[in-house]
């Protein structure tokens, strides 16, 4: 029986009220109708349930997932995803300015970085918290320094936390041969196929008309796989990031928002509102400004003359000030500032977000992914090990956090040859003529589109 994760309207449902209590609406009595009917919790760490269930119960399930959608929400005023809002709600938004320039090596350390970065965190994904840091102490790796490894851990140990089933076979210590697929490339790959075709003034449906074109549906995730779904059903930007999508506050967007900031170097405005273009088919609200974050984030580390800190700054401005998201960053800067002991950072974390929020959630992640290269002032290792052992979406926090934080090094010879040398200069990938292509070719041809007239 095939169960195709992340579409299956039972499972949407209960993610659905979740994400419905997250962004101020209330859902009590549409869930009690679906739990009066035998309906389930969503799986905790799984994209579908194991069983499929009674025609029924997915009918019903698909009219909750409407009703939900018509409730009206207490955050609106605050949290607006059209774009001409959010930027009227930053009262610090950047002026737009000429783009600065980059090089060619900084672009391919950040090319690098968010690979490595992705590659450390790819064998724990799923696990908790406990199971990262418990795999890492037992072979001495901890606080964690280099890749995990699965000689010397105790069998009992790999029973209890299995490493994560895809990634075991590319992604430990023993066994990396280049970079593997990962959607957190793919993205960064389809973004910049997308500005070789339209140029800065691409618009959503041409990110949508790309995807059809050459992303795999199998390859999607989450809030793209839905809106890959809502896209062969008919339904047209910017619906798709709302129609029967409990993940479009996830962290989908903020994973495909690197290119965007690499290609307007010192122009964060431009960054943002090109994230917000590809943002918006799959996401609103906080999940779009994750993605305008990171691209402002990532503009501001392109020009080679600003500290992390000043960079973070930068990335917090085009984040309306009373949402949710605002609220994480400021708090995970505060963390990264109070706390020497970087555990005690990623505890305070967990106990916020863990009981509401899902682990792949962009408010969690996202604060973070900011902590670490905060705490880490914005060094390579430093960075992309606090994002990893942190634990939620361990490989696309680790990318992000890789990327700025090679960005910010400059040069592929900055980074430890412990991370660069597996990697071999080669990427492997479903997307375009793009699979086997090395790193300095992909900087090569990100930087043609930082400096296209």
């Amino acid at each position: 029986m095939l169960r195709l994760t992340w579409v299956q309207p039972e499972d949407l449902l209960g993610h659905e009220l979740r994400q419905a209590r997250l962004d101020g609406r209330e859902p009590s009595r549409i869930e009690a109708r679906w739990r009066a009917a035998g309906g389930l919790d969503a799986p905790e760490r799984a994209g579908a349930s194991p069983e499929r269930p009674s025609r029924y119960l997915r009918l019903l399930a698909e009219d909750l997932l409407d009703e939900l959608a018509d409730l009206p929400s207490t955050l609106a005023d605050d949290e607006p995803t059209d774009l001409a809002r959010i930027k009227a709600a930053c009262p610090d938004w950047p002026a737009s300015r000429v783009s600065t320039r980059t090089t060619p090596p900084a672009l391919e350390a950040a090319w690098l970085g968010r690979a490595i970065g992705c590659l450390l965190g790819k064998p724990v994904e799923k696990l908790p918290l406990d199971g990262v840091r418990t795999l890492a102490r037992a072979t001495g790796n901890w606080p964690l320094t280099t890749w995990f490894t699965a000689k010397g851990v105790p069998q009992d140990l790999l029973a209890q936390y299995p490493w994560n089933r895809r990634s075991a076979a590319t992604s430990l210590a023993e066994n990396i041969d280049g970079m593997p697929e990962d959607d957190d490339l793919n993205y960064p790959l389809l973004n910049l196929l997308l500005l070789r075709r339209h140029g800065r003034t691409f618009t959503t449906t041409d990110v949508a008309r790309l995807w059809l074109d050459e992303l795999p549906p199998g390859r999607t995730f989450t809030a793209e796989r839905v809106a890959h779904r809502n896209l062969l059903c008919g339904i047209e930007p910017p619906h798709t990031a709302r129609h029967r999508n409990p993940f479009r506050e996830w962290i989908g967007a903020l994973i495909r928002a690197d290119v965007h900031g690499w290609t307007n170097p010192g122009d964060p405005a431009a960054a943002a509102e090109q994230a917000y273009r590809d943002a918006a088919l799959t996401h609103t609200a906080n999940g779009v400004y994750a993605a305008m974050f990171t691209a402002a984030t990532i503009a501001a580390a392109a020009t080679g003359t600003q500290a992390v800190h000043s960079c973070l700054h930068t990335g917090r401005t085009v984040v309306p000030p009373r949402s949710r998201l605002a609220l994480a960053i400021d708090h995970a800067l505060h963390l990264a500032g109070k706390h020497q002991d970087f555990d005690d950072v990623v505890d305070a974390l967990h106990a916020r977000y863990g009981p509401t929020h899902h682990w792949v959630h962009a408010l969690p992640n996202t604060a973070l992914i900011t902590a670490a290269l905060a705490h880490a002032n914005g060094d390579f290792t430093g960075s992309i090990c606090r994002a990893v052992s942190g634990g939620w979406d361990t490989d696309s926090g680790g990318a992000t956090a890789g990327s700025i934080a090679g960005l910010l090094a400059g040069t592929p010879d900055a980074l430890p040859d412990r991370w660069r040398t597996p990697l071999k200069n080669r990427l492997a990938t479903s997307v375009a003529d793009f699979d086997g292509t090395g790193f300095d070719t992909l900087a090569h041809l990100t930087h043609l589109e930082a400096t296209r007239p």
